[in-house]
């Protein structure tokens, strides 16, 4: 039996998301697009008095989590958001955790290939200070030797 047969959905990674959780992220996506129709706002006002990418927002209102960034970036946009619109975010993220977290790893490429690591530029000559030194107490050394054989002390 395939999974969509049984109701599971699937993330953009491949990963299934549980038909109950599904349904508690779209609850409230739901609360935050009835909210804004409410006020009689748009994507693009609320998008400009946030600072929030509409892309995002509309991911908030269909209850898709998955696609903003991390998690700690979907609470944040919900709170923000939530806040716009003159919801209690942080009770709800305190209510529902579970709808802002992602059980899987996620995996981020900068979309460079693999990076190089690079040797110290100033690696080489570091040794050079520390040899200078050395060379000033062994000529400090050498003229008190000299000066206390001059004046007969040695």
């Amino acid at each position: 039996m395939d999974n969509q047969e049984k109701g599971v959905e699937r993330r953009k990674g491949g990963s299934e998301i549980d038909p109950a959780l599904q349904q508690e992220m779209q609850a409230v996506g739901d609360l935050l697009r009835q909210k804004r129709k409410q006020m009689n706002v748009s994507l693009k006002e609320a998008e400009n008095a946030t600072s929030i990418r509409m892309t995002y927002l509309q991911a908030l209102e269909e209850g898709e989590m998955d696609k903003l960034i991390s998690p700690v970036y979907a609470q944040g946009f919900f709170k923000q958001y939530a806040s716009f619109l003159g919801i209690d975010g942080e009770s709800i993220v305190r209510e529902k955790p579970f709808v802002f977290n992602r059980p899987e790893a996620q995996e981020f490429s900068y979309g460079i290939g693999t990076l190089e690591v690079r040797g110290n530029p100033g690696a080489g000559v570091k040794w050079f200070p520390n040899a200078m030194w050395v060379l000033a107490f062994i000529l400090v050394l050498a003229s008190a030797w000299y000066v206390a054989r001059f004046f007969g002390v040695l």
